[in-house]
């Protein structure tokens, strides 16, 4: 048994494994989709953490508005000194079908230099979206995933204390039109635009709907002809987004960060015949101090000079061969008996790219 098992892994762990997604997973419905609010506001009862009024003057001038607004008016000149008050931004997005009277998340960030946001409660703060029109209001206490304290000149902060959450801190006031499927006619959008996995999508939805259900009306856009009554509809849409498709495979791509020095490649990646050297140069420059004693009494005085040594190494280039058709698995190998690092790889890839002997299409960001 422990010998089958032995031929047998191998070859488990080497078959490539072809799983099948749900269509809510490869694509959405056209027309559902979130909407982005924000909103200015202020974080109260802070712990003396708040903006330096100073260098932040709207956050004083928001805090005489709003009183203005309830009546309380400060006499011409006044200077406050406001350490317990944050001037902050205020996000969420609306979901879609999204009702009056709807609980949403928002997330708090400060404008200022607050120094934590920790303890601080938000003021009822409308939110708009890009039309200008307020489709929320937030308020509540903010919650900060971290914590900070200072002493003497040193300080400690764990995490981000700059910006918080209040879940379901913000109440729908206004809905969002959304009406799809009156006309018994939807709409699917792939995430990727590719043939073949829409035309994979599109036969699955035949063969589990109905023949002519779905047709393909380009690479990311499928057609859909759905029932008009919206209870109908409504079952149509959940019967059709856990139908199993296999996605077709994608391009052959390597993604490479110039800043990070990260390299991301998918499973179609292959090379063609080709061969790499790959050698490093160090420059070691080393200052060692040299004491000069003069003679006794000579009247000369001791005398530090520095004895500077230079040492140049070249590590032995090896020439590696790469044969054709390599996967990634060979393309990982190689590359790593190279010894190279992740500056190193962006450059043998570019050079791969360049000679015709990758595979792929090389995107740098």
């Amino acid at each position: 048994m422990k010998r089958i098992l032995s031929i047998l892994l191998p070859a488990l762990l080497l078959a490539t494994p072809v799983w099948a997604e749900r269509i809510k997973d490869l694509a959405t419905l056209a027309g559902v989709r979130n909407n982005q609010l924000v909103g200015y506001g202020l974080v109260v009862g802070l712990d003396g953490s708040g903006d330096q009024t100073t260098q932040t003057p709207f956050t004083v001038q928001s805090v005489i508005n709003m009183l203005g607004n309830m009546g309380v008016t400060l006499p011409p000149g006044q200077n406050l000194q406001l350490k317990n008050v944050a001037a902050v931004m205020v996000t969420a997005n609306l979901p879609a079908f999204a009702r009056p009277g709807q609980a949403i998340d928002v997330t708090v960030s400060s404008m200022g230099n607050a120094k934590s946001l920790r303890g601080g409660t938000l003021v009822m703060t409308p939110l708009k979206g890009a039309d200008g029109q307020v489709y929320g209001v937030a308020q509540g206490n903010v919650v900060v995933g971290g914590a900070g304290a200072s002493a003497g000149g040193s300080s400690v902060t764990i995490n981000h204390l700059s910006v918080g959450r209040i879940a379901g801190g913000a109440t729908v006031e206004r809905e969002v039109p959304t009406v799809i499927g009156e006309s018994g006619v939807l709409h699917l959008e792939t995430h990727t635009s590719d043939y073949g996995t829409t035309q994979r999508m599109v036969d699955a939805i035949n063969a589990g709907m109905g023949p002519g259900t779905a047709s393909a009306v380009d690479a990311r856009r499928i057609e859909l002809r759905a029932p008009t009554d919206p209870n109908l509809r409504v079952a149509f849409m959940s019967r059709l987004e856990n139908l199993d498709v296999t996605p077709a495979q994608q391009a052959a791509k390597v993604i490479v960060n110039s800043r990070t020095g990260s390299v991301v490649m998918n499973q179609a990646v292959t090379l063609d015949t080709c061969a790499v050297a790959h050698g490093n140069l160090s420059v070691t420059v080393s200052s060692e101090p040299v004491i000069s004693q003069p003679p006794p009494l000579s009247g000369g005085q001791t005398a530090v000079a520095a004895r500077n040594q230079i040492d140049v190494k070249q590590e032995g280039g090896a020439l590696l061969n790469v044969p054709k058709g390599a996967s990634l698995a060979d393309v990982v190998k190689a590359l790593n008996a190279l010894g190279a690092n992740p500056q190193d790889l962006i450059i043998i890839l570019q050079a791969m790219k360049a000679a015709g002997a990758l595979r792929a299409e090389l995107e740098i960001i």
